[in-house]
């Protein structure tokens, strides 16, 4: 855990309370003693999930670049 810690910018703290909570990258048990491991591709999965998730790095979340929405009129009746 601490070298996906490293690899992550991240507190190995952090990275086991995420764990716990079900909220960082995927992970699983190894070994007779159940060390937690993370795979290499599965933390730059979850990188890259992070970027497209994140409107500053994705364009198309972007709300400046959004094309603008029509106000629909709800006082109208039927």
């Amino acid at each position: 855990m601490q070298e996906a810690a490293v690899y992550l910018g991240l507190s190995p703290r952090t990275l086991y309370v995420w764990r716990h909570r079900r909220q960082g990258p995927p992970s699983f048990r190894l070994g007779p003693r159940g060390r937690v491991t993370y795979r290499l591709d599965a933390l730059d999965a979850w990188i890259r999930e992070q970027e497209l998730a994140d409107s500053r790095s994705n364009p198309a979340h972007d709300p400046v670049s959004a094309a603008p929405q029509r106000r629909v009129d709800h006082s109208a009746t039927a």
